[in-house]
């Protein structure tokens, strides 16, 4: 990809990132879906199909002999269908450390308001400099807050709120819906969970037992803090939320 590519400078493209175990791409339909709505939701077009990036995916995958990895998808477009570009590579995964999901993390909030809302795209510099917001105050994510005052979802990830056996998340209209979140969701219906969508404002978390966030390379991880507010002891329902996950994740072979 020239840096000359004028579609490429202004981040006029899009993008998703597959996790892969023990060589299978999991979720792999789902992502490359997504990623054909995001282009179509910013008028990208292009000459792929699913089918075709799912079979790319696997024969990089088959070639490159790497067993865990993430394989990053990147779509530019063109000034035509013609000349939209298609990157797909493998990158080493960066997992949280395990300590992590015993203990949580902490997050900060950031002011910020997505164009797109359901479009994956490659205008990230907004986001970019929230997250260096969050690594520079030690923080492991920053929590995008929308002109409303209510928490969206992370630079790269969901966000919940939990109490109880129920789950809160920010109304789907206002967010990316994640491939894990999607998962997360079933895993939860099946096993007792309720869901309500709802905003949440960073001065309402005192009226939670905890929050967690959702994402491709980290499951489910627990919340410990947001800015100065400090949650309690993790939820009991988190810790079981976060097995049932676990154990679906390892019996479903990546397919929903």
């Amino acid at each position: 990809m020239p840096l000359s590519n004028i579609e490429y400078q202004y981040g006029f493209g899009v993008y998703e990132s597959i996790r892969v175990v023990n060589g299978f791409p999991y979720f792999a339909g789902e992502h490359i879906g997504r990623m054909m709505e995001s282009a179509r939701i910013i008028g990208l077009a292009h000459p792929f199909t699913v089918d075709g990036v799912s079979d790319s995916v696997a024969k990089l995958l088959e070639k490159n002999g790497a067993t865990t990895c993430n394989v990053k998808i990147v779509l530019v477009g063109g000034k035509t269908s013609a000349d939209a570009a298609l990157n797909i590579l493998c990158l080493n995964p960066l997992f949280p450390d395990k300590k992590m999901y015993r203990d949580g993390v902490s997050v900060v909030t950031c002011e910020y308001e997505r164009a797109f809302p359901h479009a994956k795209t490659l205008n990230m510099l907004q986001s970019y400099l929230a997250y260096r917001k969050a690594k520079e105050s030690g923080a492991y994510d920053a929590l995008l807050v929308a002109l409303d005052g209510c928490i969206t979802e992370g630079t790269r990830t969901n966000f919940f709120a939990i109490k109880g056996k129920t789950l809160f998340s920010p109304p789907e209209e206002n967010i990316l819906p994640g491939i894990t979140r999607k998962v997360v969701l079933m895993v939860a219906a099946q096993n007792g969970f309720d869901v309500v969508q709802k905003a949440v404002r960073p001065a309402d978390l005192s009226e939670y037992e905890g929050a967690f966030l959702t994402s491709t390379s980290s499951g489910i991880l627990p919340v410990r803090s947001v800015d100065d507010f400090q949650f309690g002891t993790q939820p009991a329902a988190l810790r079981e939320l976060m097995q049932d996950f676990d154990v679906f994740i390892a019996e479903c072979g990546g397919v929903l």
